[in-house]
């Protein structure tokens, strides 16, 4: 008699084919989405699209051989610092208050240089950094637990520096707050999962909730921000200015109720009134979700990104090696803080801090990132320990 099927392969099968199946409907639905609401001339948009596409391609192929010596050391720290440090060049580009892109649209509209100026592609260094992060981070993690412990205060503030030097240099030279709170809880997952002392995590979650609070007390945070997060706990504060944004989603989000209006036929989705959702490409792209495809759309968004991260968890227990695990735990964290950042933002339960919804936002920077850390993770899994070394 043919012998049943392991369960656990089944699951990993059920595993692998959801994260396929989620990769390919956010890239058919970005693609159906940017012929019905490109903001730029339509040869440009697709372009840029096809640009992009060319990029998370060949970063998934590219990154999913390699994650050896070549991405050991500190090469890796030098290149994400010298990424971020370019924001300060005359290729940095502000956008929204933030100084978050690299381009040469600046520099061709100074020297009157058509083709730089309308130039359609730019780079968030802060996105592409993350996966250099994550696997400086787990080097140094998996070096520690190797040599030393994740106990001792001394062994515990080398990676806690690195991640604070990170943070500190993304909310100095670009004021992207968002970014810098992916980083934060990539390092929490990452620590948590080397091993690092309860004592030091709960010490730090308590340092930083009260440094919170005194920089809320003193009023230090910027007035935008602090609107931003008022608005979280009162609705009706400034609903036509800080909460301009999540009351819109909402209110679509709510309108699509089951089953949704229909694709392409929402109503505030497909308005063009300046009362409409705004970043509906980006920031809202949930709550065009619930509009036009209601609950059960966002439903399976959520099912399938909860697959993608699931089977990156199944990878980093079967890793082959300490690094290679904690690698894929900071991509693992990288994409829930990601959902529950920008579905909480749509929900009015989180303030506006600029996050995509992975695999379905637009934006080029943000899904190469994502692609290259597919890439990664599925390199991993193809040089993951036997099933008889893991049982």
């Amino acid at each position: 008699r043919r012998p049943a099927p392991d369960i656990q392969q089944l699951i990993g099968n059920t595993l692998r084919i959801g994260v396929t199946l989620a990769c390919a409907i956010a890239l058919v639905g970005g693609l159906l989405y940017l012929l019905q609401h490109g903001q730029e001339p339509f040869e440009i948009e697709v372009y840029r699209h096809f640009s992009y596409d060319v990029a998370h391609d060949a970063a998934y192929t590219t990154l999913h051989g390699i994650l050896g010596g070549l991405w050991q050391g500190t090469a890796v720290g030098w290149i994400q610092t010298g990424v971020l440090l370019l924001l300060l060049t005359p290729f940095g580009q502000s956008s929204g208050g933030n100084r978050a892109w690299l381009g040469v649209n600046s520099i061709g509209k100074k020297l009157g240089v058509d083709f730089l100026r309308y130039f359609p592609i730019t780079v968030q260094p802060a996105e592409v950094v993350k996966v250099f992060f994550i696997v400086l981070l787990a080097y140094q993690l998996a070096l520690l637990k190797d040599r030393r412990d994740l106990v001792r205060f001394e062994n515990v503030i080398q990676p806690t520096a690195h991640t604070a030097f990170m943070v500190g240099l993304i909310v100095v030279i670009s004021g992207d707050a968002g970014s810098a709170l992916v980083y934060l809880f990539v390092f929490i997952c990452m620590v948590f999962a080397a091993g690092m002392a309860k004592r030091w995590l709960a010490l730090g979650l308590g340092g930083g909730a009260a440094a919170f609070l005194a920089v809320w007390q003193l009023e230090l945070l910027p007035g935008y921000m602090r609107d931003r997060f008022l608005a979280v706990l009162d609705h009706s504060y400034q609903p036509d200015d800080a909460g301009f944004q999540q009351t819109r989603g909402l209110m679509a989000l709510g309108s699509g109720e089951l089953t949704g209006q229909g694709l392409f036929h929402g109503a505030q989705t497909q308005s063009s009134n300046v009362w409409s959702i705004p970043e509906r490409q980006t920031d809202f792209i949930f709550s065009v979700c619930g509009e036009e495809l209601g609950f059960l759309g966002c439903a399976l968004i959520i099912v399938l990104l909860l697959a993608i991260v699931v089977r990156c968890l199944l990878v980093a227990r079967d890793a082959a090696t300490p690094m290679e695990s904690y690698v894929c735990v900071g991509m693992a964290g990288m994409l829930i803080f990601q959902t529950i950042a920008n579905i909480g933002m749509c929900l009015f339960l989180m303030p506006v801090i600029g996050l995509t919804l992975p695999f379905f936002s637009y934006g080029g920077s943000s899904i190469v990132t994502l692609f290259a850390a597919m890439g990664i993770v599925s390199g991993v899994k193809k040089r993951s320990r036997p099933e008889w070394l893991t049982n």
